[in-house]
């Protein structure tokens, strides 16, 4: 395996993670019932969130936490999302970019808790 180098390896990994999340019993229903995500607007929204996290490409205009605070979801629900996220990394990529986003993942998840109350300060 290698490590995650550029923009394609981003597009792979955010394609298999919301495939993944589609699929999951307890996620599937925020994105796709409740929040009716439109995949194919949305995930390139999301190669460049990841590309701006991971490569600082500045790429992402916007701002991604107020979109989540209308969602039905708790600690379970991110817990969820890190485990599927950092598995998704481990099952494709390995190298220290790898360890980095799972890292910057781990923690955009535990801000956003934190900023809405479910996780203490």
């Amino acid at each position: 395996m290698r490590d995650i180098e550029k923009e394609e390896d981003i597009r792979i990994l955010v394609d298999s993670f919301y495939g993944q999340v589609n699929r999951d019993e307890l996620l599937s229903p925020v994105f796709n019932e409740f929040a009716q995500v439109d995949w194919e607007a949305h995930l390139p929204v999301m190669y460049s969130f990841w590309s701006t996290v991971l490569f600082g490409s500045m790429a992402y205009k916007g701002q991604p936490f107020p979109k989540h605070l209308r969602l039905p979801i708790d600690e379970q629900h991110f817990d969820r999302w890190v485990t599927l996220f950092t598995a998704t990394v481990d099952a494709l990529f390995k190298g220290e970019k790898a360890e980095d986003i799972k890292f910057k993942a781990q923690n955009i998840a535990r801000i956003f808790q934190m900023k809405m109350g479910i996780l203490a300060v």
